[in-house]
């Protein structure tokens, strides 16, 4: 069909996980996403394989918004979904989709529609390319998709396109739902909070600028929410610890905070224009973020006005102590501000159909 500003498309997606948020964060970035088009009236049909450790935390296990099927291998993904595959207006693939490279070759092959493969680790995936290894992409599989949708933007857009051929790169960032992230009058119970799984290259700046404060600071209060921390991790007495919190619990969580820090990926860091899902969640939420800097970040936030860079110790300790609470309370309000007129699941679900109708 042709897509027009008006068209209503069938959409299939194959991700990693919408059912559960345990240890990925790709769950909350396709609940607002699919969330938003349904609301435009586009149907939606998610597909997910069905793993048992996904199985033992599911906190969403029917969005309501979108129909979920979960499938037990790629032989009855083929077998119970090549009508919907085939028939659809639109049909995304995401990164980390187990057997991703014979999915991804058995929907180029099969869909009359926009085939599309939505990156939420492009720097990573690139990496993996530059090492040789081909876990969930591969190089010929690239030019088949006719979307290349990045959760990076920047340079790696046209690199997408010139060094691996793909057909169209686009970003297409995360976002979030502003009608379950919002600011709530309370006393805070932490000056600074973190949320985020455990990841080695996150590590030292987490130690840097969230756990070397609260050693020099120890009459401040401070807290890590995320699973998969090592037990060798020696944690200050003022760190609380949360194991993990389902995406209800997110806004109850940084609106607890009288900061919220914000750290990437290295590999997104060098990369550049790759925003995370918590920077704009924290930021919908009121809360003033503290946040490491890369490449691109004033793309998205004005660094002083919207949001507060660190790059030590002393910064995150400055920020804490030194800024007037008028100002952190109206660097928070700007921050969401921002958030509202650029960076909602409506603003990227609209940019997706624009991608799609220029296909």
């Amino acid at each position: 069909m042709a897509v027009t500003p008006e068209s209503k498309l069938r959409v299939v997606v194959l991700g990693l996980s919408i059912t559960s948020s345990w240890g990925n964060g790709h769950a909350t970035t396709y609940r607002s996403l699919l969330r938003a088009l349904a609301a435009a009236g586009h149907d939606v049909l998610f597909l997910e394989r069905d793993q048992p450790w996904y199985a033992k935390n599911r906190d969403l296990a029917e969005p309501g918004y979108a129909r979920v099927e979960l499938y037990r291998d790629p032989s009855s993904l083929k077998d119970r979904f090549e009508r919907e595959v085939r028939e659809a207006d639109l049909v995304i693939v995401g990164s980390y989709v187990p057997d991703g490279i014979e999915i991804g070759e058995w929907v180029t092959s099969r869909a009359q529609g926009v085939t599309a493969f939505y990156d939420i680790d492009t720097p990573v995936t690139l990496a993996q390319l530059a090492a040789g290894q081909e876990l969930y992409l591969s190089r010929a599989l690239i030019p088949k998709y006719r979307l290349y949708l990045s959760f990076t933007g920047g340079p790696v857009l046209e690199l997408l396109e010139r060094k691996y051929g793909a057909q169209a790169a686009r970003a297409l960032y995360c976002s979030v739902d502003p009608e379950h992230y919002a600011p709530r009058e309370r006393e805070p119970s932490w000056e600074l909070g973190y949320m985020g799984t455990y990841s080695a290259d996150r590590q030292p700046g987490l130690e840097e600028l969230l756990l070397e404060p609260a050693r020099r600071r120890p009459e401040l209060s401070f807290v890590v929410a995320g699973p998969q921390y090592p037990e060798t991790i020696v944690w200050p007495t003022n760190v609380a610890r949360v194991t993990h919190l389902a995406p209800q619990h997110h806004a109850s969580f940084y609106t607890r905070q009288r900061f919220t820090l914000n750290l990437t990926r290295a590999q997104m860091r060098a990369a550049g224009w790759s925003p995370s899902v918590r920077l704009f969640e924290a930021a919908a939420c009121g809360v003033p973020i503290i946040s490491d800097h890369w490449e691109g970040i004033e793309e998205f936030f004005a660094p002083g006005s919207e949001l507060l860079i660190a790059e030590n110790a002393g910064d995150t300790l400055r920020w804490l102590r030194e800024l007037p609470e008028a100002e952190r309370i109206a660097i928070g309000t700007r921050g969401r501000a921002r958030v509202l007129v650029a960076h909602t699941a409506r603003h990227r679900a609209e940019e997706l159909i624009d991608h799609v109708r220029s296909c």
